[in-house]
């Protein structure tokens, strides 16, 4: 900004003018009165006052513009201060709401893993369908489980183990749907152990508690083994006749024929 300088005048200033007036006025001013003289001098000075004042005038509107203009860039440079400041605080909430949500989402997602391992836990001890040998019924996942490996254990020739799996199996299952079947297992690893006694007691028991079952006339068959093993022979007869008699159509009610002929 331009400052303007003061067009105020000095007395010597103004004396000067006056002189250089005075000798800009033709001849015939000389022949002025005196009375002329000084109100022309007064007018002279009333003029120099003016522009004095008008000029003190112009000075001081130029200051207080001077001035102004500087609050105004002050507070233009407050405000631009302000607002990188507000910049910088939104750039930070962004980060704390992007950091939330992500927290938020790992939270959620560990929530679901969590429900998704306390319902496969909750579902290790939910009974579960079971068919077998022409039943259905609802078992433990851990008596379905223990009932399979000792099975396996049968299949795998290990008799005397499978007998001491199935025998364990029925003492704390005693009121399983496997118990039918595992009885029927268990005699048969007692007879391959030649243990034929318990294996006699154990397909009687079979026999007992599931006479339709759909492999009794098996156990009946069996039974009728073990006796001739004992060679018992009229009750391994009576055990074949009855099998002959109560389940005429089974696979087993043939072999039972073979086997009275054979015991004739």
């Amino acid at each position: 900004m331009y400052r303007v300088k003061s067009p105020r005048l000095s007395l010597k200033a103004v004396a000067a003018l006056a002189c250089a007036t005075a000798f800009m006025l033709p001849a015939s001013a000389a022949l002025f009165e005196d009375g002329e003289a000084r109100r022309a001098i007064l007018e002279m000075r009333q003029r120099i006052d003016v522009l004095q004042t008008s000029g003190q005038r112009t000075a001081d509107e130029v200051r207080r513009l001077t001035e102004e203009n500087s609050q105004l860039r002050r507070s233009l440079l407050d405000l631009q201060t302000q607002i990188e400041a507000l910049r910088v605080e939104d750039a930070k909430m962004r980060g704390q709401n992007e950091q939330l949500l992500r927290d938020v989402s790992d939270l959620q997602r560990r929530q679901k893993d969590i429900a998704q391992g306390v319902d496969e836990r909750f579902r290790q001890f939910e009974p579960v369908k079971v068919s077998l040998d022409g039943l259905e019924f609802q078992a433990d996942p851990a008596e379905k489980r223990d009932y399979e490996a000792a099975l396996a254990v049968f299949r795998a020739g290990k008799f005397a183990d499978s007998n001491a799996a199935f025998a364990g199996f029925i003492r704390q299952y005693p009121r399983s749907g496997f118990g039918p079947s595992a009885r029927f297992w268990l005699g048969n690893s007692q007879y391959a152990t030649r243990e034929y006694k318990e294996a006699i007691g154990n397909f009687q028991r079979m026999l007992s508690d599931a006479p339709a079952h759909a492999r009794a006339p098996e156990a009946a068959l069996s039974i009728a083994n073990c006796q001739i093993e004992l060679k018992d022979t009229r009750s391994a007869r009576k055990t074949l006749e009855d099998l002959v008699r109560i389940y005429p159509q089974s696979e087993a009610a043939l072999a039972a024929k073979e086997r009275l002929s054979r015991l004739k």
